[in-house]
């Protein structure tokens, strides 16, 4: 069971929280925990350690006694005495914390093996919260980080993956506290070198470490307690007759989490594949709400071949063009070899017809290196040029595989709501299309698409 932010979010929450993981424990149901930073706090340390790199010490203190304040009051109201092991171990992180940042801003320097140090503090101080509230329920319980569970990474900071002696390792260390009747209490989104560094799964990674975990133990079952009843059919923010999806494939969810339906970590279902594991995404204050299961065969839906509408805000598309030059294979090749040492994650990748332009669609925050990589990289005599102010929309699903007229119906929506394409992509696999637009109708878009495919209305088997 994983719980994101809003479901550790203060003292109440952690109750509710732990009052599931209870509920099926009691039930004879063997459970491990997996636990988020409580919600804000990974936004807060990273602002904390961007501080302590700009010389700001002051504010670094301030943000690090607030999240002090907010740990302790919330250990205080889950019952932990002032001198129990929980207020000691909250003290002494917040002073590891505080050491850690202080070299930051004596160095000035926030190399990424810095930051996950520091990025890593909102998850290791949940998982004693969780450990107690579940004591408190009168249950044992043990707390442990990723890397003391048995997640082993490779070196890459911020963007980890396990390395493939993770799950055994992982077996060796949960199964005998399982066996004792001892619920294991794992920090997520974080993970540890084979030298013991901490490294952390990118952004959603505490969805990544419950899976991996899952894949380890052979769950039955991995479910993810959320804020919302599973995966929608849309943003129910944007689109107010978004509804929820209940039975959606590996591929289906991948994609949708890939274009930014916030529910997964995009890589979150790749440990449970080979293993057939599902996976469940519940809503924390619907418990007996089947929310949204996510298993290896889509279900084909009548006249639904679009599952859902999502979309990627703040991107930018570099177009790299030139007379013809892009027809020659070592001239391609550099422009992805440069993005692939920068570490770009491309959203899209559209290439016209003529060889004179190729058009790559990435997350603002990563276009200036995307500009610098591509202007050092390939010939001086390709244009390299930066759209800014671009949203990604994409519409899901396996019923769309050799089904006539969905992109047409795409298409007619978005014109119809006058909305301006600026980039297409389409992969083979054929469960999605997506497409580039203006950021400023990107939520004029999302509702037209949802409505031209009638996701809003009940789906028949």
């Amino acid at each position: 069971m994983k719980y994101g932010g809003t479901n550790m979010q203060d003292a109440r929450a952690v109750r509710h929280s732990a009052s599931l993981a209870a509920r099926s424990i009691r039930e004879g149901v063997k459970v491990v925990v997996v636990v988020s930073a409580m919600a804000g706090v990974t936004n807060q340390l990273l602002k904390l350690a961007d501080a302590a790199q700009s010389g700001d010490i002051a504010s670094a203190n301030d943000e690090i006694a607030a999240m002090r304040t907010r740990h302790f009051t919330a250990a205080q109201e889950l019952g932990a005495a002032p001198d129990s092991d929980t207020v000691r171990e909250i003290r002494e992180m917040h002073e590891t914390l505080r050491q850690a940042v202080y070299g930051v801003y004596l160095l000035r320097e926030l190399t990424p093996r810095s930051r996950d140090l520091i990025v890593a503090f909102g998850e290791r101080l949940s998982a004693p919260l969780m450990k107690l509230a579940l004591e408190q329920d009168g249950l044992r319980a043990h707390h442990l980080s990723g890397g003391e569970a048995g997640i082993v990474t490779d070196t890459h900071f911020g963007n980890a993956r396990p390395l493939p002696g993770t799950y055994e390792r992982i077996k060796d260390r949960l199964s005998g506290l399982l066996s004792a009747g001892v619920t294991p209490v794992v920090a997520g989104f974080m993970g540890e070198t084979e030298k013991g560094a901490i490294t952390t799964l990118g952004r959603g990674g505490t969805d990544f470490s419950a899976t991996i975990i899952g894949k380890a133990l052979s769950a039955t079952e991995v479910w993810g307690w959320k804020d919302v009843d599973g995966v929608m059919s849309a943003d129910p923010r944007v689109v107010a007759d978004a509804r929820n999806v209940d039975i959606l494939s590996y591929g289906e969810v991948m994609e949708l989490a890939y274009f930014g339906a916030k529910v997964l970590h995009p890589l979150a279902v790749t440990p449970l594949q080979e293993s057939g594991i599902p996976l469940r995404l519940k809503n924390s204050a619907d418990p007996d709400f089947a929310g949204t299961l996510v298993q290896a065969e889509p279900r084909d839906e009548a006249g639904h071949p679009v599952k859902a509408v999502t979309a990627i805000r703040n991107v930018s598309i570099i177009n790299v063009s030139g007379a013809g030059v892009l027809g020659i294979p070592e001239v391609i090749a550099s422009v992805f070899d440069a993005i692939a040492r920068e570490n770009v994650t491309l959203l899209m990748v559209s290439q016209s017809s003529s060889m004179s332009n190729v058009s790559l669609a990435v997350q603002t925050v990563d276009a200036e290196r995307t500009l610098n990589a591509l202007r050092a990289g390939v010939s001086l005599e390709l244009k390299v040029e930066q759209q800014d102010h671009v949203a990604v929309l994409a519409i899901v699903g396996s019923g769309m595989r050799g089904q006539k007229g969905v992109s047409a119906r795409l298409f007619t929506a978005l014109a119809a709501a006058d909305v301006n394409i600026l980039m297409i992509s389409q992969g083979s696999s054929e469960l999605n299309v997506s497409v580039a637009v203006e950021a400023e109708h990107v939520d004029e878009a999302t509702r037209a698409v949802h409505a031209a495919f009638n996701l809003g209305k009940p789906v028949t088997a």
